[in-house]
């Protein structure tokens, strides 16, 4: 009996080491993984603040500039070539008003402002008798296709002259990324870059005449017998939170919904330009997103450094 209880005690004080040994090394692993993930944690960047982040923009291309000092608060694949659809309108204007051509001289839509490829709807019909100004207010704020091309073809010299102008002036004003084909945008061959038309934008915004037809909230002429109205592409120039200088809309399947134009933001103007947006709302919603991020920053902040992304 004496012999059995002292094996009993060894076999009970071989197991007590080995239970000690076996939760000693259990501590060891565990230490060993929290150790790990310690480190790991370490090597994780830290999430960056909202201001370094950006506004959460949907557009493919984008880009934001403070026209005050020049200052890009917010770029993504802003040398992005593309085509760039009905915000050709806004070169279009430039070129009729640096012709001095009369804004009241009457113009008649004619079959060769017709349009045979997609896109093409107007609710000019051929015959339709309207002044150069009421055409060139059409084309800018409801973006209409028949009276941009009108607006080429009586350029002295015709279309053809017309669009050597575009790209003339598309030269001077410094846009290295631009190609211009036709007045109206319908044509994939207008191609242009956000950066290209941040420029075009300014130049815009420097023409009062540009601002005030670009950001009419309705415009109607008489056609024949009957009054068309016609209204803005742009819903934000009818919102009364937002004041916009100038702006344009655009969209072709190939462009994707495009949106430019140069609004006040505490108290700055600033240049926004929005391209190949997915869905029809996607463009004036970044414009608000945009808007909300640069109000809840500093100014100073934005002053000094620019968001980019290249993605």
């Amino acid at each position: 009996m004496r012999r059995w209880g002292r094996r009993f005690g060894v076999w009970a004080r071989s197991a007590l080491a080995g239970k000690a040994i076996l939760m000693v090394a259990m501590a060891a692993v565990l230490l060993a993984a929290g150790t790990s993930a310690d480190a790991a944690a370490a090597r994780k960047p830290a999430a960056k603040p909202a201001s370094q982040r950006g506004p959460d923009v949907r557009s493919n291309a984008a880009y934001v500039m403070d026209t005050t000092n020049g200052t890009v608060v917010f770029e993504r694949k802003s040398d992005q070539v593309g085509p760039i659809a009905s915000i050709t309108k806004l070169m279009t204007a430039l070129v009729v008003l640096d012709a001095q051509l009369p804004l009241d001289e009457t113009l008649e839509i004619a079959n060769a402002d017709r349009w045979k490829g997609k896109g093409a709807f107007s609710r000019l019909t051929v015959g339709t008798k309207l002044s150069r100004g009421d055409l060139m207010h059409l084309a800018l704020m409801a973006s209409e296709n028949r009276a941009a091309r009108a607006l080429g073809r009586s350029y002295p010299g015709g279309e053809a002259a017309f669009v050597k102008a575009m790209n003339a002036k598309a030269k001077a004003l410094g846009m290295t990324q631009s190609h211009f084909d036709d007045p109206s945008g319908l044509s994939t061959e207008n191609v242009s870059s956000a950066r290209d038309l941040a420029k075009l934008v300014i130049a815009a915004s420097h023409n009062s005449t540009i601002r005030e037809f670009s950001t009419s909230r309705s415009h109607t002429v008489k056609v024949g017998r009957s009054l068309l109205e016609f209204r803005n592409t742009n819903s934000l120039v009818s919102n009364p939170a937002w004041t916009i200088n100038v702006q344009k809309t655009g969209f072709i399947n190939e462009a994707g919904e495009c949106l430019v134009m140069q609004t006040m933001i505490e108290e700055r103007p600033v240049v926004i330009v929005l391209l190949n947006s997915f869905g029809k709302y996607t463009r004036v919603a970044d414009a608000k997103r945009i808007r909300q991020w640069m109000e809840s920053q500093r100014p100073s902040s934005l002053a000094s450094t620019g968001i980019r992304r290249r993605r």
